[in-house]
C-alpha cells in the first residue's frame, strides 16, 4: 500500500512536469513563429520549419519503477550438481521441481544518458547510452518432500530445499531510437541491449532417505544421502533486452526535457523484469 501511493505520488508529480513542460514549451514554440526575422535558435531548423534533434546530447535523470523477480528456478543449476548421477535425480528430475516464489518491489533511482541522433528531415534516428543507480531487492525461500516408489523394493523420501536474493543496484541499456519531430517535440520509441550489475546469493540442499520396503530375508540396507551448496556473486553482470517508448521537448537553444518509460528483461539465475518512469533534462551541442 505505501508503494502503490508513491507510485501514485510520483505519477501525480510527473504529469505536473510534464503539464508545465508543454505549456512552457508551446510557448517558446509559439513566440520562435512569431518572430520570423529573428535569428534561428539552436534549437531549430533554417526557416523554422522544425526542431534541430542531429548531434551529440547528454543529460540527467530521475526514475521511479518496479521490479519483479521470478525464483521458481533459482536453484536448479546447484541442484543438478548436488544430485548429478543420482538415480531419482535421473528418473524424476528432483532438480527441476520449483522451490520459490515471485516478489515485486519499488525504489527509486537517478542516472544519466548520452548519445547521438541523426536527423532526416522530421525522422529522427539515434543510439544512446543510458544508466540508472537504484536498489532493486527481492528474496524467496521454498522446498518440497516427496515419496517416490524408486528404485525397486525400496520407497525413497526425496526433500529439497532452496534460498535465494538478489539485489540490482546499477542498470542500463544501449539502445537505438527512432522518433519524429514536429515543433517542439519528438516522440521516440527504442530497442536494445540491457545490462546491469547484481548481487546474488543463492543456497540449495537434498536430503534422501531409501527405504527398503521388499521380501528378501535379510533385508537389504537403508541408506540415506545429503548436500548443501551455495553460490554467492558480488557485482556480478547480468544483460538482456530493454524496450520503451519517450518523448522529448526542446525547451531553449538544445535544452530539452524528456518523459520516459522503460522496460528491462534480465537473462540471469533469478528471472529478473525493471519496469520504470522517468524524467529527465538533456541538452544538445
Amino acid at each position: 500500500m505505501i508503494a502503490t501511493t508513491k507510485l501514485c505520488r510520483w505519477s501525480v508529480a510527473m504529469r505536473r512536469l510534464l503539464l508545465a513542460a508543454v505549456i512552457f514549451g508551446t510557448a517558446q514554440c509559439a513566440h520562435a513563429a512569431d518572430m520570423p526575422d529573428l535569428p534561428v535558435l539552436r534549437g531549430s531548423l533554417p526557416g523554422g520549419s522544425g526542431t534541430v534533434w542531429e548531434g551529440f546530447y547528454i543529460g540527467g535523470q530521475a526514475s521511479y519503477g518496479s521490479s519483479d523477480m521470478d525464483f521458481k528456478d533459482s536453484g536448479k543449476d546447484l541442484l543438478q550438481r548436488l544430485l548429478n548421477n543420482v538415480d531419482v535425480e535421473n528418473e524424476f528430475n528432483l532438480s527441476g521441481w520449483p522451490l520459490g516464489g515471485k516478489t515485486t518491489t519499488q525504489n527509486s533511482g537517478f542516472g544519466g544518458f548520452l548519445g547521438y541522433n541523426f536527423q532526416y528531415d522530421d525522422i529522427v534516428l539515434g543510439i544512446e547510452l543510458n544508466y540508472t543507480h537504484g536498489n532493486f531487492f527481492g528474496a524467496s525461500e521454498g522446498s518440497q518432500a516427496r515419496s517416490l516408489n524408486y528404485p525397486a523394493n525400496y520407497l525413497t523420501s526425496a526433500s529439497l530445499a532452496s534460498s535465494s536474493s538478489m539485489n540490482v543496484t546499477d542498470f542500463g541499456s544501449l539502445r537505438f531510437r527512432g522518433g519524429y519531430s514536429f515543433g517542439c517535440f519528438m516522440p521516440y520509441a527504442f530497442a536494445g541491449v540491457a545490462m546491469g550489475r547484481a548481487d546474488i546469493r543463492r543456497t540449495a540442499s537434498y536430503d534422501l532417505f531409501y527405504q527398503y520396503v521388499g521380501t528378501q530375508v535379510p533385508p537389504l540396507p537403508n541408506y540415506a544421502g545429503s548436500g548443501t551448496l551455495s553460490d554467492n556473486a558480488n557485482a556480478h553482470f547480468i544483460y538482456g533486452y530493454a524496450g520503451g517508448l519517450g518523448i522529448d521537448m526542446m525547451i531553449f537553444d538544445g535544452l530539452f526535457l524528456r518523459a520516459e518509460w522503460e522496460y528491462l528483461q534480465f537473462t540471469a539465475p533469478v528471472d529478473t523484469i525493471i519496469s520504470t518512469v522517468r524524467a529527465g533534462v538533456g541538452y544538445r551541442f
